[in-house]
This record gives C-alpha cells, structure tokens and sequence, in this order.
C-alpha cells in the first residue's frame, strides 16, 4: 500500500574523490543520485514504506540513471517522467575533511523546474497518509512554485498530512527578501513544519527555538507542530496546545559529510509516524537517523534500513 508522496526535482551529483582539493582542480568524481525530497523518499523506502515520486527529467543519460535509481530503490515512478524539451539538473560536491562541502549546481531551467499543473490531473492520492514538501523545489522557477502551490492545495483537500522542510538555497532565489516571504506563505499551508536553527534565524530573525516555533505556530491555524532542528544537540517541540520540549541528540565519532543530514531527520519523523510512533518516538528516531546520515558520503548512502537502525539504537 503507498504511503506517502513528495515532488522534487532529482539530480545526479558528481562527488569529488580527492580530499580537500577545490572542485576547480579536482579529477575525478563518483556519480550518485540526490535531491533533498528524493533522499527522503529513499530513506523512507529504506525503512520499509511504499512511496510516490512526483517529478521529471529529461531524456538524457542522467535522466536514465535517475528513473533506474528510482526504481531499484522501490519507489512508484508512474509521475516520473521525460522531458525532451528540457535536461537533468546536476551538481559538482567537493570532498571534505571536516565543514561543509562546496558545491556547483548546473539544474536552470531543467526538466523538473518546467513541471506544469497540468501534470498533476491525473494524481491519484488513494491511500496517501503522509506529504513530504521542501522549499527547494518552488524555488526552481514561477512555473514549479505554481505546481508546488497546486500540489500542496491537493494534499490538503485530500486531508493528507503534510510536512514542510524549508530547506534554504539562497543561490535559487532572486533575493533573500523574496525567499523568506514565499517560504513562509508556503509553510502556513502545511501541518508540521522542520526548520533548522539557522534557517529559522534567517526566516523568523530569531535564533530562540521557542520564538521560531512560535513564529510558525501563531501565522497559520493549519499548523499544529514546530519541530526545530538543532543539529548535534537533537531538537526542540512546539505543539499548538502548548506542550513542549526537547529531544536530545546522538554524538557520532566522527562526521563524514553533513549534506543529506536534514533529509534523514525527515526520514526519521515521517517513517516513525507512518508506524504510529508517538511524536516525541518520531523525533528520537529523526535524530538518529539524521546522525547516521553525517557518518557517510554522499546525500542519502547513510540512510538506515531497520536492521541498521536497530543495531544503531543498540550501541547508543
């Protein structure tokens, strides 16, 4: 039975393998698949849940490489599709011995920045329970943030619960005044909203878990629940009742590549409240899986199975 659902925009990254070497000069380079909305439904995949992929590419070979990935990782294609007008976004990542890797996108004007409303007639939402949602892919083009808008009114029509990650990228917006004015209006139509502390201070202008969850919380009654990521400290839990909280985190040994840390969080929290976890279950299990995430390369290679994850929570 299909679960849950997310639209993104897939890309191919070519990871640098030379160390701390600026991407100007570097050599050679391993190909993998990324998009923050498609890790998520990877991981989720990873855990054992049936998901939706809405999105498109074009008919090039990163195109192919991304609907075979697709299909290998068990996730339903029937809305991915090809594009001949338009190509496959990809990024150059540099390797990084510590800190966060520099990265160069080449995704203007791709296949999914030009997916149409009109595309989305034909959704079938039957058995949807859970909505991931980004503020990446509205950021892609007017044409994308008119479909994420429709898509969105969908979801909330059909009363599936959506979550929203705003997921900063600067470098897609005109300028950061529009950025944090769409990314807001989008979040007032989404149940569960995942900021991290620095996108929340740049969006809300307060650096206070409690404030940023508020923020949220007080400009939209459909919202019900904050949760602030806070990096290796864990997370913070606003509820519109009131309730609150904090959820600590897990030390790793060692950080590897934080890229796809966030997306693992989401995997966490949705993959737990597929299950029925409570919220503060779904948040440790965000947490954990969001720690695994920083010891691989690589956008979605750190992801658990439940095995894994078992076996991770075992030795905590």
């Amino acid at each position: 039975m299909t679960e849950f659902i997310t639209l993104g925009e897939p890309l191919v990254v070519l990871a640098s393998e030379n160390q701390d070497i600026s991407l100007d000069v570097a050599e050679h380079f391993s190909k993998y698949l990324a998009g923050a909305e498609l890790n998520v439904a990877i991981g989720l995949s990873r855990l054992g849940h049936k998901g939706i992929y809405l999105s498109k590419v074009g008919e090039d070979s990163f195109g192919n490489f991304i609907i075979e990935s697709v299909k290998k990782a068990e996730i339903e294609t029937t809305y991915l599709t090809k594009d001949k007008n338009y190509s496959t976004g990809f990024y150059l990542k540099q390797k990084v011995s510590e800190g966060d890797p520099k990265v160069d996108y080449y995704r203007k004007n791709s296949a999914a920045a030009n997916l149409s409303i009109a595309e989305l007639k034909a959704l079938d939402l039957s058995g949807i329970k859970i909505a991931h949602l980004s503020g990446i892919f509205p950021a892609l083009s007017e044409t994308s943030l008119k479909t994420f808008q429709a898509f969105n009114q969908k979801l909330n029509e059909a009363d599936i619960l959506t979550i929203f990650d705003p997921n900063l990228r600067p470098v897609l917006w005109d300028n950061q005044e529009k950025m944090i004015r769409t990314i807001n209006d989008l979040a007032k139509q989404s149940q569960i909203i995942l900021p991290g502390i620095n996108e929340g201070e740049i969006l809300t202008g307060s650096s206070e878990p409690e404030k940023i969850a508020n923020f949220y919380l007080e400009q939209s009654p459909l919202t019900k629940i904050v949760v602030v990521k806070l990096g290796a400290d864990g997370a913070f839990v606003k509820l519109k009742n009131g309730e609150q909280y904090f959820v600590s985190g897990f030390k790793v040994a060692k950080v590897v590549d934080t890229v796809g840390a966030g997306d693992g969080f989401a995997v966490g929290l949705e993959s737990a409240l597929l299950e029925g976890k409570t919220l503060k279950e779904a948040v440790k299990r965000a947490c954990a899986v969001g720690a695994l995430a920083v010891q691989s390369s690589g956008d979605s290679e750190g992801y658990p199975t439940k095995e894994e994850l078992k076996a991770f929570y075992k030795e905590m």
